[in-house]
């Protein structure tokens, strides 16, 4: 339910403006790469001097007229050779299956890797340490090709869709960021992986209907809430394929556990595994011997509510990555044991441990652990939940928190930093400054001459002009929200204003953001406030916001109650300034949002009068098990609570105008969920209007004309139920 977690305006504004593709920090940090035209160069800091480092012809096959399209590309280890990935297919979320050329910088020579395997089938290559081998995965195996001789070695046997070895079944990789599934050893001699056994795991079957004449189905291995999970198993392969040792973890047969990361730890000899319950409240670090198999708990914590995994909070860490310190005698550990994400330095053994970001605030991110100069650099906002800044504290714990973003620049704030902490990529944007992404040094936050520049954008962007402000909420039951409006420009407090609620609310969705594209509807034909609408959006407990544990974990056991009440109260206090017209009042979301919007309907007909839910969990009994018993619990224990919490409980309270959208090919919110939901209204007679789209996912994006179609629908449906303008 997370694909669609937050405005989908930010996404399509935002991350395409100003993204450079292929970015990619040199060793040393004094240089970069990034793709341009087909050709990959590098730029020397700080002078910016351009060197062509892959040229056209050495990305053109023989047999091409145009070069191939790199999708992305890595250097080996002793930089003597970069592999390119193009061709590239989706699975499932992302391009993560194509082909691999391994092109020599010295020979100008080009290879494609797994010439003897199916095209476009080749996944997560990855050079061996000392660069004389890549491993990937193809069609549920693990291959070893020797970059000398060519030859290929299989490592693995026996998979398929139910056996899977170097990835994952759908459920890790949508909740848990779980995709590239194996790990080279520091001696490039081993290969540490996953195998998913997914075959005592129940298939959903989605229904074709429109790639043939007759429908056909597709078969997803899906646990749904209350359904044992996949089985996983750790193993350490030998490079030239040798017999797996596993490792002797534990297995809870009856209800099943999880393992979210693992990696080498910092040695050939050992792998760190982190090990969760079933309801994922108990997290173990599990020490693994390599050529035994034998495990050992080194540091163990529990929470009432949830832990989350590092990958939940800062993606960089979707595809691997432990940070080990001290020459591996100690790592950095996230935990909220406090009350707030805090960072602490633990030892190997896990018997000592030292706080090293002190306060009471939330680490929204860990943006470098630079060891060398004595810092970790991460992400904050104690003063506004709204907002993001660079900051950094001493490795030993023995400072307190530094601000490194300017206090000029009020917005939200991203890094990518340097090896080094000489350089950074700083990107910046608030909601009436345009994104701007520029190179700085670290040290003095001053761009680089010829860089964007921030400090520019800002003197330029014009504040008045924008009509979003940012606010507060208290609700009557003492909770205190953040919030954004957008008005008209010619807006007339003397008159009455229809107003429209933009949603998510739960752990996946932080939508009153200080970032550009807030109060923007991207769904909406035209200019939503210049048509005459306000534009609100909430953050409720439960939200991902900073603002500590005891906010987001509220909900746990509550979802579709305390999240939905809190922006029903919120409502409340927002439809009592004078210039909202109170008949006139609208909610919409997508996927979490969906089901927000589907139980504010349902809940509080009172207040909304129309709802727009697209992608919605209806019934929470039909969402994955690892998503939706990790913020409810188990339904073999508190069912109750799953029932409480779903909009189709509530469906016969419909008032209002509902307009319900679905993907029928979504893979994330199935489609026999809105079946179900469709089923109980129609048992009440409550009317509404309905569109599915054939064969769409959850992002409802595929097919000629469908956004023009969906936008369309949205527009249409918001001006004739809710009509703007001022009264």
């Amino acid at each position: 339910m997370r694909a669609l977690f937050i405005c989908m305006v930010t996404i399509m504004s935002i991350s395409s403006a100003f993204c450079q593709r292929g970015f990619q920090w040199a060793k040393d940090g004094k240089s970069y790469t990034i793709i341009e035209n087909s050709e990959i160069v590098s730029y020397q800091l700080p002078e910016m001097t351009r060197k062509v480092i892959l040229d056209k012809s050495m990305v053109t096959l023989s047999n091409a007229s145009e070069p191939m399209h790199i999708n992305n590309y890595s250097f080996s280890p002793d930089m003597q050779k970069v592999f390119v990935f193009t061709n590239a297919k989706k699975v499932w979320r992302y391009e993560t299956r194509g082909d691999y050329y391994v092109l020599n910088l010295e020979t100008k020579l080009a290879r494609k890797l797994g010439k003897s395997l199916p095209a476009s089938s080749l996944m997560f290559a990855k050079y061996s340490p000392d660069s004389k081998k890549v491993a990937y995965v193809s069609n549920y195996n693990i291959y070893v090709e020797d970059l000398a001789s060519g030859h290929i070695t299989q490592v693995t046997k026996g998979g398929n869709r139910k056996l899977i070895n170097g990835t994952f079944d759908w459920a890790y990789e949508e909740e848990f960021f779980c995709r590239d599934g194996f790990r080279w050893s520091p001696d490039s001699r081993f290969i540490a992986y996953w195998q998913i056994q997914a075959n005592a795991t129940k298939d959903y079957l989605m229904l074709n209907n429109t790639d043939s004449i007759y429908p056909f189905a597709k078969p997803v291995e899906y646990p749904i809430a209350g359904e044992k999970p996949s089985s996983f198993k750790i193993g350490v392969v030998g490079a030239d394929g040798k017999a797996t040792r596993w490792m002797n973890i534990p297995y809870n047969q009856d209800r099943g556990n999880y393992a979210p990361r693992m990696e080498w730890a910092a040695n050939s000899a050992e792998v760190i595994v982190q090990y969760l319950d079933r309801k994922q409240q108990d997290s173990k670090l599990l020490l693994c011997s390599a050529a035994t198999g034998a495990v050992k708990t080194i540091y163990e914590e529990k929470d009432a509510g949830w832990i989350d995994i590092l990958p939940s909070w800062d993606q960089d860490y979707t595809y691997g990555g432990w940070d080990w310190i001290n020459q591996g005698k100690e790592f950095i550990w996230a935990t909220e044991k406090d009350g707030w994400r805090h960072l602490y330095r633990v030892s190997r053994d896990g018997k000592s441990e030292t706080l090293v970001t002190k306060g009471n605030f939330d680490v929204m991110d860990i943006s470098l652990v630079d060891e060398a100069g004595g810092f970790i650099y991460y992400l904050a906002s104690p003063e506004n939940a709204t907002q993001s800044y660079l900051y950094r504290s001493k490795l030993d714990g023995s400072s307190e928190p530094e601000r490194v973003s300017p206090d000029s620049q009020a917005g939200s704030h991203d890094y990518n930093i340097a090896p080094g902490a000489g350089y950074a990529q700083h990107s910046f944007s608030n909601y009436y400054t345009p994104p701007v992404k520029e190179l700085i040094v670290l040290n003095t936050h001053q761009p680089i001459a010829g860089s964007a520049s921030v400090s520019g954008a800002l003197a330029k962007a014009d504040k008045a002009k924008s009509p979003v402000r940012f606010f507060t909420i208290k609700t009557e039951n003492g909770i205190t929200m953040d919030a954004w409006m957008a008005r008209p420009a010619n807006f007339d407090s003397t008159k009455k204003y229809p107003v429209l609620f933009y949603v998510y609310t739960e752990p996946w969705g932080q939508t009153a953001k200080d970032e550009y594209g807030a109060g923007m509807n991207f769904l909406y034909r035209g200019n939503l406030v210049e048509d005459g609408y306000i534009y609100v959006s909430i953050d409720n407990r439960g939200t991902p916001v900073p603002k500590g544990r005891a906010w987001r974990k509220s909900v746990y056991r509550k979802i579709g109650l305390v999240n939905i009440g809190d922006q029903a109260m919120a409502a409340r206090e927002i439809l009592k300034l004078p210039y909202i017209d109170t008949s006139r009042v609208a909610v919409w979301g997508w996927s979490g949002g969906g089901s927000a919007t589907l139980n504010l309907m349902f809940q509080y007909p009172e207040i909304y009068k129309t709802g727009i839910a697209i992608a919605a969990v209806g019934n929470q009994l039909t969402y994955d098990n690892i998503y939706q018993e990790r913020y409810m619990g188990l339904p073999q224990e508190n069912r109750e609570d799953f029932v409480k919490g779903s909009p189709i409980t509530y469906a016969k309270n419909l008032r209002g105008k509902l307009l319900y959208i679905h993907g029928t090919g979504d893979d994330n919110v199935h489609y026999n969920n809105a079946e179900m939901l469709v089923n109980e209204l129609i048992r009440y007679n409550k009317q509404f209007q309905m569109m599915s789209y054939p064969n769409r996912t959850h992002s409802i994006s595929e097919g000629e004309g469908t956004f023009d179609h969906l936008s369309t629908l949205y527009t249409q449906f918001l001006q004739k139920n809710c009509p703007p303008g001022a009264r």
